[in-house]
């Protein structure tokens, strides 16, 4: 069943390859707790000692690295239902 014409699916494809690419990166970037992305992390105000900050700062590089490669499984999914929507509208304009 089509619900979006050739050009939207192309476009989903192409978003979507953007996105899995860019958040996978991303991903990995915050697992390996990169320096530049410090101030991504949902760190509280009220940090009193060093070691907390080490604690606070390692649960938000692992939360926001999950979240990112959750967010690029989602993008797969998206990227799926754009080809399918693509092959749909690819194949009825061949045979019309």
């Amino acid at each position: 069943m089509k619900i979006c014409g050739p050009k939207y699916a192309l476009c989903g494809l192409v978003l979507s390859v953007w996105g899995i690419f860019q958040l996978l990166l991303m991903g990995i970037f915050f697992y390996f707790r990169s320096v530049a992305l410090v101030e991504d992390l949902p760190l509280p105000e009220n940090i009193t000692s060093l070691e907390h900050f080490y604690k606070m700062a390692d649960r938000g590089y692992m939360q926001n690295a999950y979240n990112c490669w959750i967010a690029a499984c989602i993008y797969v999914l998206t990227f799926l239902f754009s080809g399918h929507q693509f092959y749909l509208n690819s194949r009825s304009s061949l045979s019309v």
